[in-house]
């Protein structure tokens, strides 16, 4: 394995960068408590009216005050560690790996490929909001850790729930029923104010031989039954539940340390291979004073297949908020175990986070130009002969729309002409069964959006989409466009699965097999993460094969 698991090159300095990292903490932990304490989540709120309970302002005076207090008392020792600290993260690689076996055992779409001669991977994105649990609840977010732990956990129930078929036996039906139906366990109630993460999985009672009705037989079939948009030209689908055999999940905002410790602890045994801590810390460049990083970049990646090679980048041109973040790309090489002759087969992904603010698309088209520049500047280094490339996928949260007039330099960047975007249909202008990624922070918890299957029910609902997901953003003299009066409404999609077929080796030829919005992680972020699984074609069929289809 060419890639060590400690971001430091021995353990003397890891230790040193543990011992000035524990003088810190509590010093941030106890300013994080302060904002914890004095800001209230919608959720919160809603939880305390109803109980009527009146103690809360005494609460936030009392703990505000002797958290603070504790601030003030840690803050000598925060000094001490930060001595120590900050000027280690000049040798410090700019991520953690984690490499562990694989546990849990996850179904193997490529087994029979040499017979097929095709592979197929698939690939999630998704913003996780997982921020210092103060500073998350200016998202009306809270409770990081506990989400962290949730999130794992529903994250190995959705990916590795078998494939289930409800053929439902009546003369007045011939369709069948979704793998969220009421009939399949679920996972608890996933707004994080109801979160039990010593739950197990309601999926692991589920037995072939569970004989459930009559009237309805479960299967286990290669093939679950969609629920999917007619118009679409891919299978497109909103599922309650994560896409089973999921190969690399990319996550952004993944800032919290600890809570990124739990989420690799809890994806660890299904996925071997994670990357998390990336970015860099304190003063940056290096050596300079010019900007100061108080948090990494976000990014994590988990993957089925081991890492080869890895590289991050910062982007350089943060500005405001957005610059106290470690913002950039990661780009990783993988080893997918499979041969074809004398030849290995590898992959190439890439995940990014771009500038925020509204308003700063100068910003966001500079770093995009250095996306790809990194990115093509990787793969000419780590390009072997040896190798055949099966995939090269760029995701991420990208912060601005497609159907946006104030979008509109973003929206025309090249780095669209080099990927594919499945969701695009041009410049400004979405498909017709693109539904966006952002929600109204303000009503995370309403009973249309609180959990996987209302969530999933509003995203199919053209009227309730409307109220949920956050509207294009206007500008004053500028037409909007997107969606057509013929079209049905989208709303915000910043999150972004695409793929490139030019970097793919000549033997093969890839195809977008489904795409999916996923909603089990409802009431637990406010973004809904995109998925879609990619086939590689490697051999064309036989002349004899394509005569007999004619």
């Amino acid at each position: 394995m060419s890639v060590r698991e400690s971001p430091f090159p021995n353990f003397f300095l890891e230790g040193l960068h543990a011992v000035g990292w524990g003088l810190i903490f509590p010093c941030f932990w106890f300013l994080d408590r302060v904002l914890a304490v004095c800001i209230s989540t919608s959720l919160e709120r809603m939880l305390r009216r109803e109980m009527e309970c009146y103690l809360h302002p005494l609460q936030v005076v009392f703990g505000s005050v002797v958290f603070f207090i504790l601030f003030v008392i840690s803050t000598p020792f925060a000094l001490l560690g930060f001595v120590l600290w900050a000027p280690l993260q000049a040798v410090r690689r700019p991520f953690a790996y984690h490499h562990q076996e694989q546990i849990i055992p996850m179904e193997d779409r490529n087994d029979r490929w040499e017979e097929t001669g095709k592979v197929s991977f698939g690939f999630l994105t998704g913003n996780l909001c997982m921020l210092p649990d103060g500073v998350a609840r200016f998202n009306n977010i809270g409770h990081t850790q506990n989400r962290a732990a949730y999130i794992g956990k529903s994250i190995v129930q959705g990916v590795t729930r078998p494939h289930i078929c409800i053929f439902v036996d009546s003369p007045s039906s011939c369709s069948t029923i979704t793998p969220s139906s009421s009939l399949i366990p679920q996972p608890p109630p996933s707004s994080y104010g109801s979160i039990d993460v010593s739950a197990t999985n309601p999926l692991e009672h589920i037995h072939e031989t569970d004989d459930l009705s009559k009237t309805n037989c479960v299967q286990n079939c290669k093939d679950p039954p969609r629920r999917l948009f007619r118009d679409a030209d891919v299978p497109v689908e909103v599922s309650a539940l994560f896409p089973s055999s999921v190969d690399v999940m990319c996550f952004q905002e993944v800032f919290d340390k600890r809570a990124a410790m739990k989420l690799t602890r809890a994806l660890g045994p299904l996925y071997g291979h994670i990357l998390y801590d990336v970015g860099v810390y304190a003063c940056q460049p290096a050596g300079t004073c010019s900007s100061f990083k108080f948090f990494n970049s976000g990014l994590f990646l988990a993957s089925r297949f081991p890492v080869i090679e890895a590289e991050y980048h910062c982007f350089p041109n943060g500005r405001g908020e957005d610059a106290l973040a470690a913002k950039g790309l990661l780009t990783v090489k993988v080893d997918i175990g499979l041969r074809k002759g004398e030849k290995k087969m590898v992959g190439y992904i890439n995940c990014t986070h771009l500038h925020a603010p509204e308003g700063d698309g100068a910003i966001r088209f500079e770093q995009l130009n250095m996306v790809t520049k990194w990115i093509n500047e990787f793969q000419a280094v780590t390009r072997r002969e040896d190798e055949m490339v099966m995939f090269d996928v760029l995701c991420g949260d990208f912060n601005f729309d497609n159907c946006s007039p104030g979008d509109g330099l973003e929206q025309s960047h090249r780095v669209f002409e080099d990927y594919t975007d499945p969701c695009r249909a041009g410049a400004g202008r979405e498909k017709p069964w693109v539904i966006g990624t952002v929600l109204e922070q303000s009503r995370l918890y309403d009973e249309n959006v609180r959990t996987p299957d209302s969530l999933q029910r509003t995203l199919e609902t053209e009227d309730l989409r409307k109220d949920y997901i956050c509207p294009p953003r206007t500008v004053e003299g500028v037409p909007l466009v997107c969606p057509e009066p013929d079209e049905p409404w989208t709303g915000r999609r910043i999150d972004y699965l695409l793929y490139r077929e030019s970097s793919v080796s000549s033997h093969g030829k890839t195809e977008l097999e489904e795409l999916m919005y996923v909603t089990q992680l409802a009431g637990l972020t406010d973004h809904v993460p995109l998925a879609f699984r990619l086939g590689v074609s490697l051999d064309p069929p036989p002349a004899d094969t394509r005569l007999n289809t004619l």
